[in-house]
């Protein structure tokens, strides 16, 4: 789904690769149209590089799109045929879908994120953006070796402070074992920084049974 060149390990800062999330409270239909508009839309959707789509155990559908450019972003949104599955598609949410752009994408990549079993989506935010950034890609060797069950992720800045991070997981059984071992010292000292770096308590949107769609 993330679209990025096989190599062991990757790190890129992708300007031009703006990402979209909605979510509220429809049920799993929502997810159907998902991979509706991936079988049907997605052809016609120059530039689009994958997207990621799940429900909450409390009912909420969360999808990340991302493209090539924020150009191309537009163009799929601007289609006829993109207005028409929308207008269907948004009688399935209980509420007013919230949308997010970004150009500010992080991705990082150390597995094939395709084969993930399980994806937790954070939205929070940081007093300093810059710094969190830093320390994000620090050591990620040790951080790979540390916690294989992460194979990849994307972190996007918003206005503001705020980001919303994508982690793919092989699977939440070792996602859980991985949160409970003691990461080393040097670790352990960048997770109390980035820790010390959150405005407030992130929210977390756990996708037990991710839909994961990339250009065929």
């Amino acid at each position: 789904m993330l679209g990025v060149e096989d190599e062991a390990e990757a790190v890129s800062r992708q300007p031009g690769l703006p990402d979209l999330a909605l979510w509220y409270r429809p049920g799993h239909e929502a997810v159907v149209e998902s991979a509706r508009w991936a079988q049907d839309l997605a052809p016609g959707a120059t530039g689009w590089l994958g997207s990621t789509a799940g429900v909450t155990e409390d009912g909420r559908f969360i999808a990340l799109a991302r493209f090539e450019s924020e150009a191309a972003a537009r163009r799929s949104s601007g289609r006829p045929e993109q207005d028409q599955w929308w207008v269907e598609t948004a009688e399935l949410f209980t509420g007013e879908a919230s949308f997010k752009d970004s150009s500010d994408v992080t991705i990082d990549v150390t597995g094939d994120p395709d084969e993930a079993g399980f994806v937790q989506v954070i939205q929070g935010r940081g007093s300093d953006p810059e710094r969190a950034r830093e320390l994000m890609g620090q050591d990620s060797s040790a951080w790979a070796a540390f916690r294989p069950d992460i194979i990849g992720s994307v972190a996007v800045g918003h206005e503001g402070g705020a980001y919303t991070m994508a982690l793919y997981f092989t699977s939440e059984e070792e996602a859980r074992e991985g949160e409970r071992k003691e990461p080393p010292p040097e670790l352990k000292a960048q997770m109390d920084e980035m820790a010390a770096l959150s405005v407030g308590e992130p929210e977390f949107f756990d996708l037990k049974q991710p839909w994961l769609y990339y250009p065929r």
